[in-house]
């Protein structure tokens, strides 16, 4: 190891460069709370007695037949889990296409894992899903919809005359040539 990094290592443990790494710590954690799905969630999500607050919107569920959550992402299996926490059994159904891995342990929506970054027949059938049960809501239904980063991904669902396959090789090739999400 060089006598820098053994100089690093030192300055680390001692003093005053220990006290600002501990804010630092400080920091990144405040910051990983501040964009913790769950949390987002519940800070712009509140249900007082028979009123749903998203935002500045308020929605009278007594107006509403059924509440159905639809959506896709990577954080979006932890956004309905905090979804199902605030309207508990007033929570009709709900089916969300997350990456492998990145479910949750919900009770009334779905979550459905599919491929991403690459879109896969999972995504595809998942999307198909969505598509459908939106499709059968009718106006007197509350469709909340989650995405986050990987929706795109994780909800494909290619016009006529494109193809799953279509998706995955451009999806590919822009990856391989170093496309930014926003070029995506």
């Amino acid at each position: 190891m060089s006598k820098g990094f053994l100089f690093a290592d030192t300055l680390l443990r001692e003093g005053r460069t220990r006290q600002r790494r501990q804010k630092a710590l400080e920091v990144l954690r405040a910051a990983l709370e501040a964009v913790d799905p769950v949390n987002a969630i519940k800070r712009h999500v509140s249900l007082q007695r028979n009123v749903l607050q998203i935002g500045e919107r308020r929605y009278d569920l007594n107006a509403y037949r059924r509440i159905i959550a639809v959506g896709a992402g990577k954080a979006s299996g932890a956004m309905a889990l905090a979804l199902e926490e605030i309207l508990g059994e007033r929570l009709t159904a709900g089916w969300v296409n997350v990456k492998d891995g990145y479910t949750a342990p919900t009770q009334r929506i779905r979550l459905h894992e599919a491929g991403h970054p690459v879109p896969d027949a999972r995504g595809l059938a998942g999307a198909q899903q969505i598509a459908r049960m939106v499709s059968e809501a009718g106006e007197d239904d509350l469709v909340i919809c989650l995405i986050s980063g990987g929706g795109s991904a994780l909800m494909t669902l290619p016009v006529e005359g494109v193809s799953l396959a279509d998706m995955q090789a451009l999806t590919t090739a822009l990856l391989r040539c170093g496309a930014t999400i926003n070029e995506i």
